[in-house]
């Protein structure tokens, strides 16, 4: 095997996250949500340490998804979903580990990509290749962690018990 073709396949493996972008049904939800374990774990460890892998993830990834989109033929592949794994990570980066905020921010986060508002659907439509790819999602993350993090102190009051809110 040349270098040329592991290098496409550790490509694919990374920008398809390990085939899950493959999936026939709702691709970045399925990667973001593959990413969800990611996330939980690396928490564990704080903002640092969530900084510290989303930055690994975008650089991984800026480089994964160029590659594969010069494999494929196609700017921004769907079957390409390690952005929403940056995007997520990012989108959870200035809360505390919880289970409200990992849903939240996934809720939050697969919103703000799929209906990308301004200025993330003008990123999207004029930053191309690799760094394309991810910097709308980068973006996406960054306006879903402020959100988060604003709505994070008054979730306790507005959610059942049973989400975890407070009791009435």
């Amino acid at each position: 095997m040349s270098g040329g073709a592991l290098g496409d396949r550790l490509a694919t493996l990374l920008a398809t996250v390990f085939g899950v972008g493959y999936s026939p049904v709702m691709p970045g939800t399925m990667g973001t949500l593959a990413a969800v374990p990611l996330a939980y774990a690396v928490m564990g460890g704080g903002a640092p340490a969530l900084w510290l892998t989303t930055a690994a993830v975008a650089a991984a990834g800026t480089w994964a998804a160029g590659r594969y989109c010069q494999l494929t033929g196609k700017h921004d592949n769907q079957c390409i979903v390690i952005d929403e794994v940056a995007g997520y990570l990012l989108t959870l980066s200035l809360v505390p580990r919880t289970a409200t905020n990992l849903g939240l921010g996934f809720i939050l986060f697969r919103l703000l990509d799929i209906t990308k508002p301004w200025p993330i659907r003008l990123v999207d439509r004029r930053v191309h290749g690799g760094f394309g790819v991810m910097a709308d999602d980068l973006l996406a993350g960054l306006v879903g962690a402020g959100l988060l993090r604003l709505a994070a102190p008054h979730l306790p009051a507005l959610l059942p018990p049973w989400l975890g809110g407070a009791a009435s």
